[in-house]
């Protein structure tokens, strides 16, 4: 017991030792510090960053809906010659797979049709070019979840009998009727008259791009004016708990439909909220990495940068060495005393780099559209690298100081 609180003690020593010496050199350990400063704000910076992009994502573009997937012409793919094979063979999805899908899948609960197309919407003298305008099954506002703030969604006999009715979003609702009711209004969407039947809910935006600027009208419509061949995403959601023998008969279906071979791949794409989520996890890995290896070379520029400090700290402090040895200071007394200072100075510019990173996340925040979350564990990892450091690149300057001959360190000047 007594051996631990002289230890404690003498570590409280040495950092108080170590404090005033850094405070009699403040511009030139503040100096020492840039590096240091630089590699952990950067760090920090980006991991509040990928961290805010990461729950941004999952919470509002990866989220299909539960129990929720989509199959589309083209799968997820980060491999450009699969992508030009795809491309090459041009295959397609169409309503008739999403009603063979209905009928051979018991697993799945409720499938819906979706195309796209952007458009350019009109009403009285007021125009909207590039709105999201897409011809869906009205199963789909059940699937995808667009809640109503005015109206109703698209009904059933409104696709069955092709008429021309449209769902739209929030964003075309505030600038064509900012202060009539918008039901029964009629916009015209290209050279056809559509007739609003509800309003959704706001839903806000996603990197800086608005999630409102849509225009749903019945699949049948669409098909009445674009033709019914054009390739559309089927949305699918499974019945509670059936999720993977949803996807299992939902494939099974698409390649019976398709006639595809035994040993054949698919000829469509099969996303999910899981899928997506991986691909955007290995983009941010990949990335993260590649600017850790950057920000690394700070650090280590930095450690070097420390360590030449040191090392002249040594040499002008090698009298003050001499007398505590003269007094009856050990060598690892030394040793931990340069050594205590070296990992002190790197956790001071830990702490300022950790300080401008929260300022930085709160004005990406604010500022821009990227999301940034600043996480809880953020400091604790600064202290972490920093401690790192100052140990690697303190230990040579504060063995050369232990090493030290008295005599000789006295006779210095």
């Amino acid at each position: 017991m007594m051996e631990k609180t002289r230890g404690t003690a003498g570590l409280i020593e040495y950092a108080r030792i170590a404090t005033q010496s850094l405070r009699a050199n403040l511009l030139r350990s503040s100096l020492t510090l840039l590096g240091i400063i630089i590699g952990i704000t950067s760090i920090i910076v980006v991991i509040c960053i990928l961290n805010g992009l990461d729950r941004y994502w999952k919470e509002k573009v990866s989220n299909f809906g539960p129990n929720a997937f989509v199959i589309t012409q083209f799968p997820i793919t980060t491999n450009l010659d699969k992508l030009y094979e795809l491309l090459k063979r041009n295959p397609e999805v169409h309503a008739e797979d999403a009603e063979f899908i209905q009928k051979n899948c018991p697993a799945c609960e409720t499938v819906g049709v979706e195309t796209h197309r952007a458009s350019r919407i009109r009403y009285a003298n007021q125009a909207i070019e590039d709105v999201d305008m897409s011809g869906i099954t009205p199963s789909i506002i059940d699937i995808e979840i667009y809640d109503v703030d005015t109206g109703r969604n698209i009904a059933q006999w409104e696709d069955d009998h092709a008429q021309f009715v449209t769902f739209i979003g929030w964003d075309l609702a505030e600038k064509f009727f900012p202060s009539t009711d918008p039901l029964g209004k009629q916009i015209q969407i290209e050279n056809h008259w559509f007739t609003v039947v509800g309003v959704a809910a706001k839903r806000g935006s996603v990197f800086g791009m608005s999630r409102d600027n849509f225009a749903k009208i019945p699949l049948a419509a669409f098909q009445k004016i674009y033709g019914a061949r054009r390739s559309v995403n089927i949305s699918i959601k499974a019945r509670m708990g059936q999720m993977a023998a949803a996807e299992d008969q939902a494939r099974v279906a698409m390649r019976t439909k398709h006639r595809l071979a035994f040993r054949e791949e698919d000829d469509f794409g099969m996303i999910t909220s899981e899928g997506v989520n991986e691909l955007f996890d290995n983009l941010t890995r990949i990335i993260f990495s590649v600017i850790l290896f950057v920000v690394g070379i700070s650090l280590v520029v930095g450690g070097i940068v420390i360590m030449n400090i040191m090392l002249v700290s040594v040499v002008e402090r090698t009298k003050e060495v001499g007398i505590r040895k003269a007094l009856g200071a050990r060598q690892q007394d030394v040793i931990n005393q340069f050594l205590v200072e070296a990992v002190l100075l790197c956790c001071f510019g830990g702490a300022v780099g950790v300080t401008i990173a929260y300022a930085f996340s709160l004005l990406i925040g604010k500022l821009t559209p990227l999301p940034s979350s600043f996480p809880l564990w953020a400091p604790l990892l600064a202290f972490t690298l920093s401690s790192i450091i100052g140990i690697f690149f303190g230990i040579y300057p504060a063995r050369r100081a232990g090493r030290l001959d008295p005599i000789e360190a006295l006779r210095s000047e």
